[in-house]
């Protein structure tokens, strides 16, 4: 019980802090209300109680739920109900079996690159430089994934920060 204890007030106040972060860049970047109401669904049964579950403080439950199970159901909600994740913006192509990446709004690109700076300073806490976010971008290649014109904005916000801090 110890453990589900400590689990349960660690990933609340990952969830706390990600969102206070996520919440003071969004009123820098001009968008306050996507920022009051960055990832409410974390509170969700199905993402919190796995975020509970697989908690581990220095990187997303979600990579262990996906050890664990094959997939997290934890993400899949997420993602389908949280605009600013570039996977929520796919649609079915012309051809069979065929996503097409969609181009995001601005306002949730900002909030995207919000979202990603918040949690590189949370998961890397000390350890944390400007630099880090692009970094983790440019490891995870995203230029098959996002929209052209989506994974171009969101690589010059992060090179902008990276190089002029913020």
């Amino acid at each position: 019980m110890t453990n589900y204890v400590r689990n349960f007030y660690g990933h609340l106040h990952t969830i706390n802090t990600h969102r206070r972060l996520v919440r003071q860049h969004c009123f820098k970047a001009g968008i306050p209300v996507q920022g009051l109401l960055h990832d409410l669904s974390k509170y969700h049964p199905v993402e919190f109680l796995a975020g509970v579950k697989y908690f581990a403080g220095d990187h997303s439950p979600n990579v262990e739920e996906r050890r664990n199970t094959g997939y997290s159901a934890a993400w899949l909600h997420h993602k389908g109900r949280n605009k600013h994740h570039f996977e929520y913006w796919f649609d079915n192509g012309i051809g069979v079996f065929e996503l097409v990446p969609v181009e995001m709004p601005l306002k949730y690109i900002k909030e995207m690159f919000c979202d990603r700076v918040a949690a590189s300073k949370v998961y890397y806490g000390d350890r944390y430089d400007d630099t880090v976010p692009l970094q983790y971008f440019n490891r995870m290649d995203y230029t098959k994934l996002m929209a052209p014109k989506t994974n171009a904005l969101l690589k010059e916000l992060l090179v902008m920060l990276a190089e002029e801090g913020e």
